[in-house]
Protein backbone atom coordinates (compact mmCIF):
# COMPACT_ATOMS: atom_id res chain seq x y z
CA UNK A 1 0.00 0.00 0.00
CA UNK A 2 1.26 3.48 -0.64
CA UNK A 3 1.61 5.61 2.01
CA UNK A 4 -0.07 9.06 2.02
CA UNK A 5 0.32 12.12 3.32
CA UNK A 6 -2.05 13.97 6.34
CA UNK A 7 -5.14 15.65 5.16
CA UNK A 8 -4.07 14.78 0.94
CA UNK A 9 -6.90 13.18 -0.70
CA UNK A 10 -6.11 9.86 -2.21
CA UNK A 11 -7.34 11.09 -5.46
CA UNK A 12 -5.01 13.41 -6.27
CA UNK A 13 -2.63 12.04 -9.14
CA UNK A 14 -0.36 13.44 -11.27
CA UNK A 15 -0.56 12.62 -14.74
CA UNK A 16 2.04 11.00 -16.87
CA UNK A 17 2.34 14.10 -18.71
CA UNK A 18 3.85 16.31 -15.86
CA UNK A 19 7.11 15.65 -16.73
CA UNK A 20 6.62 16.55 -20.68
CA UNK A 21 5.12 19.70 -19.88
CA UNK A 22 7.86 21.00 -17.68
CA UNK A 23 9.59 19.98 -20.49
CA UNK A 24 7.90 22.31 -23.03
CA UNK A 25 7.94 25.21 -20.00
CA UNK A 26 11.51 24.96 -19.25
CA UNK A 27 12.41 24.99 -23.34
CA UNK A 28 10.50 27.75 -23.87
CA UNK A 29 12.81 29.93 -22.01
CA UNK A 30 15.27 31.54 -23.98
CA UNK A 31 18.35 30.94 -21.92
CA UNK A 32 17.37 27.07 -21.29
CA UNK A 33 16.69 26.56 -24.84
CA UNK A 34 20.33 28.25 -25.23
CA UNK A 35 21.86 25.76 -22.75
CA UNK A 36 20.43 22.88 -24.34
CA UNK A 37 21.58 24.17 -28.10
CA UNK A 38 25.64 23.88 -26.10
CA UNK A 39 24.60 21.02 -24.33
CA UNK A 40 23.54 19.79 -27.85
CA UNK A 41 26.57 21.45 -30.09
CA UNK A 42 29.29 22.36 -27.35
CA UNK A 43 31.66 23.03 -30.46
CA UNK A 44 29.35 26.34 -31.43
CA UNK A 45 30.35 28.76 -28.95
CA UNK A 46 28.98 31.98 -30.93
CA UNK A 47 25.49 31.14 -30.70
CA UNK A 48 23.20 33.42 -28.89
CA UNK A 49 19.62 33.62 -27.36
CA UNK A 50 19.10 35.75 -30.01
CA UNK A 51 19.97 33.56 -32.97
CA UNK A 52 17.79 30.27 -31.99
CA UNK A 53 13.77 30.17 -32.30
CA UNK A 54 10.85 28.33 -31.58
CA UNK A 55 9.11 26.78 -34.16
CA UNK A 56 7.34 24.03 -33.18
CA UNK A 57 6.59 24.26 -29.38
CA UNK A 58 3.15 23.30 -28.56
CA UNK A 59 1.77 23.80 -25.08
CA UNK A 60 -0.90 20.77 -24.77
CA UNK A 61 -3.18 20.59 -21.81
CA UNK A 62 -4.64 17.01 -22.51
CA UNK A 63 -3.91 14.79 -24.65
CA UNK A 64 -3.33 15.27 -28.49
CA UNK A 65 -1.33 14.58 -31.04
CA UNK A 66 2.11 17.68 -30.52
CA UNK A 67 5.92 18.15 -30.90
CA UNK A 68 7.59 18.62 -27.98
CA UNK A 69 10.09 20.90 -28.79
CA UNK A 70 11.34 22.63 -32.39
CA UNK A 71 13.66 25.52 -33.08
CA UNK A 72 15.63 27.29 -35.60
CA UNK A 73 19.56 28.25 -35.59
CA UNK A 74 19.68 31.09 -37.55
CA UNK A 75 17.89 30.16 -40.59
CA UNK A 76 20.49 27.53 -40.68
CA UNK A 77 19.46 24.18 -38.89
CA UNK A 78 16.28 22.89 -37.26
CA UNK A 79 16.55 20.71 -34.18
CA UNK A 80 13.38 19.22 -33.40
CA UNK A 81 13.43 17.38 -29.68
CA UNK A 82 11.10 15.24 -28.07
CA UNK A 83 11.24 13.86 -24.57
CA UNK A 84 10.37 10.05 -24.16
CA UNK A 85 9.76 7.61 -20.46
CA UNK A 86 8.84 4.70 -23.00
CA UNK A 87 10.52 3.38 -25.36
CA UNK A 88 9.58 2.86 -29.12
CA UNK A 89 11.08 3.23 -32.71
CA UNK A 90 7.78 4.79 -33.73
CA UNK A 91 9.68 7.94 -32.43
CA UNK A 92 11.00 8.09 -35.91
CA UNK A 93 8.00 8.09 -37.46
CA UNK A 94 6.87 10.81 -35.30
CA UNK A 95 9.83 13.03 -35.71
CA UNK A 96 9.80 12.41 -39.73
CA UNK A 97 6.19 13.62 -39.35
CA UNK A 98 7.05 16.60 -37.29
CA UNK A 99 10.14 17.81 -39.69
CA UNK A 100 8.08 17.70 -42.66
CA UNK A 101 5.79 19.76 -40.85
CA UNK A 102 8.58 22.26 -39.82
CA UNK A 103 9.66 22.55 -43.43
CA UNK A 104 6.28 22.97 -44.66
CA UNK A 105 5.73 25.80 -42.84
CA UNK A 106 9.09 27.32 -42.81
CA UNK A 107 8.63 27.81 -46.51
CA UNK A 108 5.30 29.09 -46.60
CA UNK A 109 6.77 31.77 -43.77
CA UNK A 110 9.60 32.49 -45.75
CA UNK A 111 7.50 32.82 -49.41
CA UNK A 112 10.07 30.07 -50.70
CA UNK A 113 8.69 28.81 -53.84
CA UNK A 114 8.91 24.82 -53.52
CA UNK A 115 7.58 24.69 -57.27
CA UNK A 116 10.22 27.22 -59.21
CA UNK A 117 12.85 26.10 -60.93
CA UNK A 118 15.68 27.94 -59.08
CA UNK A 119 17.22 25.44 -56.61
CA UNK A 120 16.10 26.51 -52.83
CA UNK A 121 18.06 26.77 -49.93
CA UNK A 122 16.70 24.92 -46.57
CA UNK A 123 18.06 24.66 -42.89
CA UNK A 124 20.00 21.15 -42.11
CA UNK A 125 17.89 19.16 -39.98
CA UNK A 126 18.83 17.60 -36.70
CA UNK A 127 16.74 14.78 -34.73
CA UNK A 128 16.59 14.22 -31.02
CA UNK A 129 14.75 12.22 -28.36
CA UNK A 130 16.03 12.87 -24.81
CA UNK A 131 14.92 9.71 -23.59
CA UNK A 132 14.07 9.55 -19.89
CA UNK A 133 14.57 6.06 -18.61
CA UNK A 134 17.76 3.34 -18.35
CA UNK A 135 19.42 3.12 -21.27
CA UNK A 136 19.60 -0.59 -21.36
CA UNK A 137 20.55 -2.41 -25.05
CA UNK A 138 18.85 0.42 -26.78
CA UNK A 139 21.24 1.83 -30.00
CA UNK A 140 22.44 5.72 -29.87
CA UNK A 141 20.32 6.20 -33.70
CA UNK A 142 17.36 5.06 -34.52
CA UNK A 143 16.88 4.29 -38.63
CA UNK A 144 13.56 4.72 -40.12
CA UNK A 145 15.20 2.68 -42.70
CA UNK A 146 16.89 0.20 -40.45
CA UNK A 147 14.20 -0.23 -38.43
CA UNK A 148 11.51 -0.73 -40.65
CA UNK A 149 13.07 -2.20 -44.09
CA UNK A 150 15.71 -3.77 -42.98
CA UNK A 151 18.26 -4.99 -45.92
CA UNK A 152 15.70 -3.32 -48.55
CA UNK A 153 16.22 -0.55 -51.03
CA UNK A 154 14.25 2.74 -49.47
CA UNK A 155 13.75 6.01 -50.83
CA UNK A 156 13.53 7.54 -47.82
CA UNK A 157 15.24 7.49 -44.46
CA UNK A 158 15.14 9.24 -40.97
CA UNK A 159 18.03 9.11 -38.34
CA UNK A 160 16.54 10.21 -34.91
CA UNK A 161 19.81 10.55 -31.40
CA UNK A 162 18.87 9.30 -28.55
CA UNK A 163 20.50 11.02 -25.86
CA UNK A 164 20.87 9.18 -22.41
CA UNK A 165 21.58 10.16 -18.92
CA UNK A 166 24.89 8.50 -19.47
CA UNK A 167 25.89 10.51 -23.12
CA UNK A 168 23.84 14.03 -21.76
CA UNK A 169 25.64 16.99 -20.52
CA UNK A 170 24.42 20.07 -19.00
CA UNK A 171 20.90 21.11 -19.35
CA UNK A 172 19.55 17.67 -20.83
CA UNK A 173 21.33 15.61 -18.09
CA UNK A 174 19.57 17.63 -15.63
CA UNK A 175 16.31 17.43 -17.26
CA UNK A 176 16.90 13.07 -17.37
CA UNK A 177 18.25 13.39 -13.89
CA UNK A 178 15.04 15.74 -13.04
CA UNK A 179 12.98 12.73 -14.52
CA UNK A 180 14.33 10.06 -12.72
CA UNK A 181 14.20 11.61 -9.42
CA UNK A 182 10.45 12.14 -9.85
CA UNK A 183 9.63 8.69 -10.71
CA UNK A 184 11.32 7.57 -7.62
CA UNK A 185 9.36 10.21 -5.51
CA UNK A 186 6.18 8.37 -7.45
CA UNK A 187 7.32 4.96 -6.65
CA UNK A 188 7.93 6.09 -2.65
CA UNK A 189 4.90 8.17 -2.43
CA UNK A 190 2.42 7.36 -5.23
CA UNK A 191 1.10 9.76 -7.61
CA UNK A 192 0.63 12.39 -4.80
CA UNK A 193 1.46 16.09 -3.80
CA UNK A 194 4.22 14.48 -1.75
CA UNK A 195 5.87 13.40 -4.67
CA UNK A 196 6.08 16.79 -6.09
CA UNK A 197 7.47 18.53 -3.09
CA UNK A 198 10.04 15.74 -2.48
CA UNK A 199 11.15 15.97 -5.91
CA UNK A 200 11.75 19.68 -5.31
CA UNK A 201 13.25 19.21 -2.20
CA UNK A 202 16.04 16.54 -3.42
CA UNK A 203 16.12 18.59 -7.10
CA UNK A 204 16.99 21.46 -4.82
CA UNK A 205 20.03 19.15 -2.95
CA UNK A 206 21.61 17.94 -6.14
CA UNK A 207 21.41 20.99 -7.72
CA UNK A 208 18.98 19.81 -11.03
CA UNK A 209 17.17 22.74 -12.38
CA UNK A 210 17.96 24.59 -9.49
CA UNK A 211 17.40 27.87 -10.44
CA UNK A 212 14.86 27.50 -12.84
CA UNK A 213 12.76 25.28 -10.19
CA UNK A 214 13.19 28.38 -8.16
CA UNK A 215 12.61 31.26 -10.46
CA UNK A 216 9.66 29.60 -11.98
CA UNK A 217 8.55 27.44 -9.05
CA UNK A 218 4.79 28.88 -9.09
CA UNK A 219 4.39 27.44 -12.61
CA UNK A 220 5.61 24.67 -12.30
CA UNK A 221 3.79 23.77 -9.55
CA UNK A 222 0.56 25.28 -11.79
CA UNK A 223 1.34 22.80 -14.21
CA UNK A 224 1.98 19.97 -11.95
CA UNK A 225 -1.51 20.63 -9.91
CA UNK A 226 -3.37 21.39 -13.13
CA UNK A 227 -2.51 17.80 -14.45
CA UNK A 228 -3.49 16.30 -11.27
CA UNK A 229 -6.29 18.61 -10.13
CA UNK A 230 -7.63 17.63 -13.80
CA UNK A 231 -7.48 13.75 -13.36
CA UNK A 232 -9.12 14.38 -9.69
CA UNK A 233 -11.98 16.36 -10.98
CA UNK A 234 -12.24 14.54 -14.17
CA UNK A 235 -12.69 11.31 -12.01
CA UNK A 236 -15.52 12.37 -9.66
CA UNK A 237 -16.94 14.70 -12.97
CA UNK A 238 -16.73 11.38 -14.86
CA UNK A 239 -18.12 9.22 -12.50
CA UNK A 240 -21.53 11.31 -12.44
CA UNK A 241 -21.80 11.96 -15.95
CA UNK A 242 -21.49 8.17 -16.88
CA UNK A 243 -24.62 7.55 -13.97
CA UNK A 244 -26.40 10.21 -16.81
CA UNK A 245 -24.74 8.68 -19.82
CA UNK A 246 -26.53 4.93 -18.25
CA UNK A 247 -29.72 7.60 -18.20
CA UNK A 248 -29.29 8.72 -21.79
CA UNK A 249 -28.43 5.05 -22.88
CA UNK A 250 -31.86 3.84 -22.32
CA UNK A 251 -33.37 5.70 -24.99
CA UNK A 252 -30.13 6.03 -27.55
CA UNK A 253 -28.01 2.89 -26.55
CA UNK A 254 -25.94 1.60 -23.80
CA UNK A 255 -22.70 2.37 -25.31
CA UNK A 256 -23.54 5.73 -26.85
CA UNK A 257 -24.93 6.72 -23.91
CA UNK A 258 -22.22 5.95 -21.51
CA UNK A 259 -19.16 7.73 -24.06
CA UNK A 260 -21.25 10.94 -24.38
CA UNK A 261 -21.57 10.97 -20.45
CA UNK A 262 -18.10 10.38 -19.70
CA UNK A 263 -17.23 13.26 -22.54
CA UNK A 264 -19.30 15.63 -20.70
CA UNK A 265 -17.85 14.46 -17.20
CA UNK A 266 -14.22 15.27 -18.63
CA UNK A 267 -15.19 18.76 -20.47
CA UNK A 268 -16.90 19.92 -17.17
CA UNK A 269 -13.81 18.52 -15.14
CA UNK A 270 -11.45 20.39 -16.96
CA UNK A 271 -13.57 23.12 -16.93
CA UNK A 272 -13.97 23.32 -13.27
CA UNK A 273 -10.02 23.11 -12.86
CA UNK A 274 -8.96 25.78 -14.72
CA UNK A 275 -11.48 28.32 -12.92
CA UNK A 276 -10.18 26.91 -9.74
CA UNK A 277 -6.51 27.67 -10.81
CA UNK A 278 -7.84 31.16 -12.05
CA UNK A 279 -9.18 31.75 -8.68
CA UNK A 280 -6.13 31.03 -7.27
CA UNK A 281 -4.12 32.92 -9.06
CA UNK A 282 -2.04 30.78 -10.63
CA UNK A 283 -3.87 30.96 -14.02
CA UNK A 284 -4.99 33.97 -15.86
CA UNK A 285 -8.75 34.23 -17.69
CA UNK A 286 -7.06 34.36 -20.89
CA UNK A 287 -4.34 31.78 -20.42
CA UNK A 288 -7.49 29.36 -19.16
CA UNK A 289 -9.92 30.48 -21.82
CA UNK A 290 -7.13 29.63 -24.39
CA UNK A 291 -6.63 25.96 -23.16
CA UNK A 292 -10.48 25.60 -22.74
CA UNK A 293 -10.25 26.97 -26.76
CA UNK A 294 -12.86 29.47 -26.14
CA UNK A 295 -13.53 33.13 -25.43
CA UNK A 296 -12.41 35.23 -22.87
CA UNK A 297 -16.10 36.30 -22.56
CA UNK A 298 -17.49 32.72 -22.80
CA UNK A 299 -15.30 31.29 -20.18
CA UNK A 300 -16.45 34.24 -17.34
CA UNK A 301 -19.92 33.74 -18.40
CA UNK A 302 -19.70 30.08 -17.90
CA UNK A 303 -17.78 30.19 -14.83
CA UNK A 304 -19.72 32.91 -13.33
CA UNK A 305 -19.01 32.69 -9.61
CA UNK A 306 -16.64 30.38 -9.41
CA UNK A 307 -14.42 33.15 -10.20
Amino acid sequence: MQPETQNEPKTTKPKHAAKDSVFHDLFSLPEYLLQLYRALHPEDKGIKESDLSIITLKKILLTGEYNDLGFMVKDKLIILAEAQSTWSVNIVIRALMYLMNSYHEYFNNKGIAIYSSKKIKMPKPELYVIYTKERDNHPDIISLKDEYFPGEECCIDAKVKVIYEETSSGIANQYICFCKVFDDCIKKYGRTLKAIEETFKICADKNLLNEYLKTREVEVRGIMLTLFDQERVTEIYGMEMKKEGMRIGEARGMKIGREEGMGIGRKEGIFATLSGLVKDGILTVPQAAARMNISVGEFRQRAGTLL
